[in-house]
């Protein structure tokens, strides 16, 4: 399957969702982890479960868009995708079934409710689903436009809400192709590496530049999570979140800076149970329905950031759950 801007053959035009509904964020140390989404990103607790609590920006129009569980490790439990329809979620629950990925029906979960369970070719966890509530706001959230589901708290980097998804593959272009086919995803932009694979897929449902990326593991593992990314309306909110994340010794990995790919300006740390997060905002929309997606090559994309600065080693290296070896 060659890239293209246009629905691949096969793809049903109900393929197509509203946009990643939520991510499901594991840490060992949850608590830590929970303190620092509340007030270092400023989201808000929403509901709690056994061994999850459930967060939200204050622009998110569901309940929340993260699911913080307690587990042993750190990494991605599973990726919301919310349906167009009740029936688009059948249909595509029946075509992940053909490709012996599905891994069958949940009653639901906080705030939505039957979801089809299914991996990618790679082992990354997702859940599909139709039915959902939306946020009603308790008194001391509710906001002064009926446009806005929640009042602007400015606590911490105020996150509006979860920008996009990306992780780490052994294989993209087979989790890139899975996405297109079975999920109705439109490819971007891609790196192109020397030997012919494929070292990115930058990729959404919308006119966004990416909500769903997918960059070549270093070490060949599987399943594994690059980041989450939430995003915030200016420059300005992204250059303040660093200055929130040194005020809380959150270790920063690459300061604010411009990406090349997808154009998006960009603030990377991590969490205390390791995961590498993201406060984000800019980039680019695609308007143009025959869009050709941009491919780079490996010598253009060692060339670092839009601005010349160069790329930490460890983004290339790092996820979660950690397979680095032993220093």
């Amino acid at each position: 399957i060659e890239p293209t801007g246009t629905m691949l053959a096969g793809q049903a035009a109900d393929a197509f969702w509203i946009s990643i509904a939520h991510a499901e964020l594991l840490s060992a140390k949850p608590e830590e982890s929970l303190r620092f989404f509340v007030e270092v990103l400023g989201m808000e607790e929403e509901a709690r479960e056994g061994q999850s609590v459930y967060l939200r920006g204050w622009g998110d129009y569901l309940r929340y868009s993260l699911k913080l569980t307690e587990s042993p490790q750190a990494g991605i439990g599973h990726v919301g995708l919310r349906a167009w329809s009740p029936e688009a979620l059948e249909r595509r629950a029946a075509s992940i079934e053909q490709t012996g990925l599905g891994r069958g029906w949940i009653d639901g979960d906080v705030g939505h409710g039957r979801a089809y369970r299914f991996e990618d070719p790679d082992g990354h966890p997702f859940e599909l689903f139709y039915e959902a509530e939306r946020y009603v706001a308790p008194e001391h959230l509710k906001p002064s436009w009926r446009n806005q589901p929640q009042r602007y708290t400015a606590r911490g980097c105020a996150v509006k809400r979860l920008d996009h998804v990306n992780m780490l593959a052994a294989d993209v272009r087979a989790s890139r192709e899975f996405a297109q086919q079975e999920l109705g995803y439109r490819l971007y932009e891609r790196v192109l590496l020397d030997d012919g694979t494929e070292g990115g897929a930058w990729m959404s449902l919308s006119i966004a530049a990416h909500e769903l990326i997918y960059v070549k593991d270093a070490y060949g593992a599987r399943g594994r999570l690059h980041h989450l990314s939430f995003w915030v309306d200016t420059r300005e909110e992204c250059l303040r979140a660093a200055d929130v994340f040194v005020d809380h010794d959150v270790p920063i990995e690459a300061a604010p800076s411009k990406h090349g790919v997808a154009q998006g300006f960009f603030l990377y740390g991590f969490e205390p149970g390791g995961n590498r997060i993201e406060v984000t905002t800019g980039g680019y929309f695609v308007y143009d329905p025959d869009f050709e997606p941009i491919t780079w090559s490996e010598a253009e994309r060692a060339r670092g950031q839009y601005w010349g600065v160069k790329t930490i080693e460890s983004f290339h290296t790092y996820g979660t759950p950690d397979v680095s070896p032993p220093s």
